[in-house]
């Protein structure tokens, strides 16, 4: 048993590399066309959120007043990727690249992560463990995860940084002889925390789960959770602070506070509970039809199951989960890149789940029922379940190698032709607008602005910055043309075909000529909207209603 165990792992990690590696190649091509997700990121986020980074090298400043600088609430993607460029310049190679580099990280913290779950429950026996290299396997494999762990997005790296906290709060040893032993861990978890909620505000969904793995190692003792979670709170909480007090607060307030007005809306009413929770649940078969079933199968069985709700590591992966299908419910709006931060945790857990299953009674942990027929029917469904896991892996690397097989570049084509085209005229300003503009950034240098989002009015920002160009996606909205028409006329140039949304999948080159007798407006700053007048469609009132 040993043996084939052993050669069982020396496949799956064999296949696992083998897999990952193909995660570099054709890193420039098009989010897989024609894939179950249509994630709006895919036009945008890639730019915005690694911003910094690009004009820092582009313009030799990262803030633009009164655009989107998303940087000043989320400083540590873009200082990363700052560090890359300042070695290989800006581009999208490079920054996805980094992103598929912290992918790989996340599979070796997984493995870590399950090998000392199962090395602490069953000691010796954890030695010939499949889980951790199983769940290694499903995630490299999984088509989900190619086309997202391949985006210069925030989660990868969320991702990364709540694995790593799980870990050092697994090391936290309360009763260690000496004490700097015993400060460490809580200490660099003080460091991580913060890093995390830098990354990605939505980071506090899953401090819960981190929250549960130290109170574990502390034996469930109040005195002691109070004693090493003060450590770590001050001095994550300490290092936030200090970065808000000297870094955002002098100068960067209204940025920092107009990223979370920008998204501080929620979906979920009394109304509309039930049909948002369905939905969320439904969605989350985005990280595949057959494994979320099971992976739901697995969350059960660790609330049902003693033995699975003794396990620290289980019940810290379960609660990482809903604790961001709770953001999820609340937040309403169910972009498949959100999925990508539940997909890792319950694939670790299902393969943790079928392991202890499998493995007979843990020292110290009562088993329920009768000894032997529970045994046999746990190791049956154990057994069937590892049975449908191998068809899912199948499945899902099947798809996975038809979308390397397959890139293709035409939102790559359209955004160099549209550089040449602008470099072309040279006596014009070569600043773009468009809400892809920081995507158009990253592949090609060409600075811009966005004409979404940004503290000042669109109006505003485009008399003060003076583009030459506008990019839009299949036509120009009103709002954008009700802004633009009393400075500019726009002169249609050129046309590409580029990705596959039917909404968005021909991008427009507009050249921006001055119109004659226009006077710049006074600046005035965008007002967030009242939350009490934000409603999704259909939730309008009547006109009888606005009358009365």
């Amino acid at each position: 048993m040993f043996w084939r165990r052993r050669t069982a792992r020396g496949v799956f990690l064999t296949l696992s590399a083998l897999l990952f590696a193909l995660y570099f190649f054709h890193l420039s091509a098009d989010f897989p066309n024609h894939s179950p997700w249509m994630d709006w990121a895919k036009y945008t986020d890639e730019g915005w959120y690694g911003d910094a980074a690009i004009r820092h090298f582009a313009l030799g400043h990262w803030y633009v007043r009164g655009d989107f600088n998303p940087a000043a609430a989320l400083p540590v993607w873009p200082l990363v990727e700052g560090l890359l460029f300042r070695f290989t310049g800006v581009g999208i190679v490079p920054a996805r690249a980094l992103v598929v580099s912290v992918f790989g990280l996340t599979l070796l913290c997984s493995y870590v992560f399950l090998s000392r779950a199962l090395r602490i429950t069953r000691g010796p026996q954890a030695a010939v463990s499949l889980a951790p290299a199983a769940a290694v396997l499903l995630l490299v494999a999984n088509p989900f995860c190619y086309a997202f762990m391949r985006m210069a997005i925030l989660e990868p790296l969320l991702i990364l940084l709540t694995l790593l906290s799980l870990l050092v709060a697994s090391t936290v040893a309360p009763f260690a002889p000496g004490r700097a032993r015993r400060l460490l861990p809580p200490l660099l978890l003080g460091c991580l925390l913060p890093l995390m909620v830098l990354t990605k505000t939505t980071a506090i969904f899953l401090l819960p789960s981190i929250a549960w793995m130290l109170a574990s190692r502390c034996g469930f003792q109040l005195r002691l959770l109070l004693r090493w979670g003060a450590v770590a709170a001050t001095s994550g909480l300490g290092l936030w602070l200090l970065y808000f007090g000297f870094f955002v607060r002098p100068r960067f307030l209204e940025d920092y506070r107009y990223l979370f007005s920008a998204n501080a809306y929620t979906g979920i009413t009394l109304a509309t509970a039930a049909d948002v929770l369905l939905n969320t649940m439904r969605d989350g078969r985005w990280m595949g039809s057959l494994l979320f079933p099971l992976a739901l199968l697995g969350a059960g069985a660790t609330l049902l199951w003693p033995r699975l709700r003794a396990n620290p590591a289980a019940m810290s992966l379960l609660l990482w989960a809903l604790g961001y299908m709770c953001f999820l419910a609340y937040h309403n709006n169910l972009q498949p890149r959100y999925y990508l931060v539940v997909a890792v945790p319950l694939t670790l857990l299902l393969t943790l789940v079928v392991e202890l299953a499998w493995t007979r009674k843990t020292p110290g942990v009562e088993r329920p029922g009768p000894g032997g027929a529970f045994l046999l029917s746990t190791r049956i469904a154990s057994a069937s379940v590892a049975a449908l896991l191998l068809v899912a892996l199948a499945l899902d690397a099947r798809v996975t190698l038809s979308y390397v097989r397959r890139p293709e570049y035409t939102f790559l084509t359209a955004a160099r032709r549209i550089e040449t085209l602008v470099n072309a005229e040279r006596a014009h300003s070569r600043l773009l607008l468009s809400i892809s503009g920081s995507d158009l950034s990253l592949m090609t240098g060409l600075p811009s602005i966005c004409d979404d989002f940004g503290t000042l009015e669109l109006e505003e920002r485009v008399a003060l910055y003076k583009p030459g160009w506008y990019v839009s996606w299949n036509q120009v909205d009103d709002d954008k043309m009700d802004a633009l028409t009393p400075q500019y006329h726009l002169e249609r140039i050129a046309a590409f075909p580029a990705l596959d949304d039917p909404d968005r999948n021909l991008i427009i080159l507009y050249r921006l000529d001055p119109a004659a007798g226009y006077h710049s407006p006074v600046h005035r700053r965008r007002q967030p909207l009242p939350r009490s007048l934000v409603s999704k469609l259909g939730q309008q009132p009547s006109v009888n209603q606005l009358q009365h």
